[in-house]
């Protein structure tokens, strides 16, 4: 098994260079000028189109001509691409010994299926407390949970409702950095709410988790399209309006900026193609298993990749590093070609593939680089 350290869904950094000190008088001159030009400019514009307009303005008898002509929408557009995808966007609220939390899901199938992040409803999960969706019509249903999964931060509700539309599952593996994608949900429960941005990076090993038994894993989609607290289960989609993937986490200042937990253009989801498998496993058996390669790893390792531990039991005896002639204190550097530099992305990184799968890995031994193949197991 892979053991592994506590750790937040939010992620503190360090005070960042590009923030400048605020300066008082110049800028504020500079945006004044501004201002009143801009306003100039658009005096003059409306003076000139007002001639053709009927009414009195400025002590002259002018014609108002008002503009009858459609706004026209191209297929593709942002605009047209949520007035699409909005409808399957659903709010979920729920209530438990705890309190109560709000965060965002989407319809995966007609029948009822919602898929959301596990943080959004472990709590009422856990406590036998009430969850429920909210449709774009207004519309409420408390929902059941069909599965749900800490290690990936996944979860599958079920609602009785008609005409529910499910959203298309885009192919996450085909996203390119600078691909332009829009996230949708319910920030601070404002249901609908729709921001634009780009794929800002892939396979970001992030680490996330409020409770130490079920921290996840998260093979990352980073994304600088505004999300905030609530987000969390809601689609991020393509150009093409389909789901890429799930929207679930996001970097924050550290605390010499002050309590600020907002979108600063750092936000995380999980790939879609890995949901997806989740989703169908979580529907079927009402529970996920992950890939595994029968190691535990030393945490405290400070060198470049992840070391197998060396303390007993650290590779499972039948287990796939074992069949393959792995030892304690092997340092694996890559997985298939992409380079491990934590014990974190190891997990990811094997995350990222499936149970069954026969994979390359690239080690270290006492400074000798070997390379072998195995087939990864399922988790207990």
């Amino acid at each position: 098994m892979n053991e592994l350290p506590d750790t937040s869904r939010k992620f503190a950094e360090p005070t960042p260079w590009w923030i400048a000190p605020s300066r008082s008088g110049l800028g504020r001159t500079i945006t004044l000028r501004s201002a009143l030009l801009i306003a100039l400019v658009v005096g003059v514009i409306a003076g000139t189109f007002g001639a053709a307009s009927s009414g009195s303005l400025f002590g002259r008898s002018v014609n108002l001509v008002k503009s009858t002509a459609a706004i026209e929408r191209p297929a593709g557009s942002v605009a047209e691409i949520a007035q699409r995808v909005l409808p399957s966007v659903v709010s979920i609220e729920t209530r438990s010994s705890d309190g109560g939390s709000s965060g965002s899901g989407f319809v995966i199938d007609s029948s009822g299926y919602i898929l959301t992040n596990n943080h959004v409803i472990d709590s009422a999960a856990i406590s036998g407390g009430q969850i429920k969706v909210r449709l774009s019509t207004g519309n409420s249903y408390t929902a059941r949970v069909i599965g749900r999964d800490g290690s990936y931060d996944l979860a599958v509700l079920k609602i009785t409702a008609p005409n529910l539309k499910a959203l298309q599952f885009g192919d996450s593996d085909a996203v390119a950095v600078g691909d332009s994608v829009i996230a949708i949900g319910s920030p601070l429960g404002l249901s609908g709410t729709v921001t634009l941005g780009i794929i800002s990076a892939k396979n970001r090993a992030v680490t996330a988790g409020e409770r130490e038994e079920e921290n996840s894993f998260i093979n990352a989609l980073q994304t600088d399209a505004a999300i905030n607290p609530g987000n969390s289960g809601g689609p991020l989609v393509d150009s093409t309006g389909a789901v890429i993937g799930v929207n679930s986490a996001i970097a924050t200042l550290g605390s010499s900026f002050g309590p600020r937990t907002g979108s600063i253009g750092l936000g995380f989801a999980i790939p879609i193609n890995q949901a997806r498998k989740t989703a169908d496993q979580l529907i079927k058996t009402g529970k996920a298993t992950y890939p595994v390669m029968g190691i535990s790893v030393d945490m405290n390792f400070s060198g470049t990749g992840a070391m197998i531990a060396k303390t007993a039991g650290a590779i499972i005896p039948g287990g796939p590093a074992s069949l393959a002639g792995m030892k304690s204190g092997d340092v694996i550097t890559e997985i298939e070609g992409r380079v491990i530099t934590s014990p974190e992305e190891l997990i990811v990184a094997i995350r990222s593939h499936s149970v069954g799968e026969e994979i390359e890995i690239t080690y270290l031994r006492s400074g000798v680089s070997k390379s072998v193949r195995l087939t990864l197991a399922a988790s207990d």
